[in-house]
């Protein structure tokens, strides 16, 4: 299947399920949204006004204002996301289902979300909104993008206190925070990965363990400490999870005082991981 097409199935899915988020699980229960989906939401218990007409209009100004802010692909599927995530919102407004148990509606209410925008993600768009304006605030203010999101979905999703109150607000929080992880786990998928740096005295044996016995490669390094000016190697490994344990005793067997810092690794493409053609 062609990479394009693929790609604009998986933001017309991940579109479609985050506007069941809202409608089926969020607006029925009362309950709160963060970024411009938040602002729909407010403007839709005030005054009524269509969440899949605001979100257009909304978003179709965020991006006149930051398209510059995206790179050409991105704009590009953020446009159609965009687009979509609208039509999908105005089309499901009438849509219902039959549970009155707000735990359970705020629960599937995440995770529809999470499922959904990790969707879009996944394939190199956004859902513009928020993500916009915390790209804006980076440039000119030096923020991070996570700390931008999180300000603007913030400001949003407490301001609808003074709606929602105090008890619906505290349900939206938990609400995001389960949409947050499981959008996490639609973008990096079940098999996480872990990059592990290693200072020993016996580089060669561990390096030759993990080859013989893991089958993974290994990246060498030169260094020296700062105090000793000691020239070091410094091996570089990346493994599974699933693999950590394996690799500890390798060390352990072979120095049991190396220095080893492990660190998670988001995506990890090139021989023995994923292809970079099947992004």
């Amino acid at each position: 299947m062609n990479r394009r097409l693929k790609d604009l199935i998986f933001i017309m899915a991940g579109a479609f399920i985050f506007a069941l988020a809202v409608n089926l699980f969020v607006i029925p229960n009362d309950l709160g949204e963060g970024g411009v989906t938040g602002l729909t939401i407010i403007a839709f218990y005030l005054y009524g006004w269509s969440p899949g007409l605001v979100n257009l209009v909304i978003n179709g100004i965020l991006l006149i204002v930051g398209y510059k802010f995206l790179s050409r692909v991105t704009t590009i599927y953020t446009i159609i996301a965009v687009l979509f995530n609208s039509l999908f919102l105005h089309l499901t407004a009438g849509w219902s289902i039959a549970s009155d148990e707000i735990f359970v509606n705020m629960i599937f209410g995440g995770v529809f979300a999470g499922v959904g925008i990790g969707l879009i993600i996944r394939v190199g768009g956004t859902t513009a909104g928020s993500t916009i304006l915390a790209s804006i605030t980076q440039k000119y203010l030096g923020w991070s993008i996570s700390y931008g999101l999180l300000f603007f979905d913030l400001i949003v999703v407490l301001s609808s206190y003074f709606i929602i109150g105090a008890e619906k607000l505290m349900l939206t929080i938990i609400m995001l925070y389960i949409g947050t992880k499981v959008m996490e786990f639609i973008i990096e998928g079940l098999n996480s990965k872990k990059a592990v740096t290693i200072i020993s005295r016996n580089p060669d044996q561990i390096a030759r363990e993990v080859n013989l016995k893991m089958n993974r490669g290994v990246t060498v390094y030169a260094g020296h400490g700062y105090y000793s000016k000691e020239k070091k190697d410094i091996l570089y490994i990346v493994i599974s999870t699933q693999e950590v344990v394996r690799l500890k005793r390798i060390v352990k067997a072979a120095d049991e005082h190396a220095f080893i810092a492990i660190h998670d690794v988001r995506d990890v493409f090139g021989e023995g991981f994923m292809e970079i053609a099947k992004l």
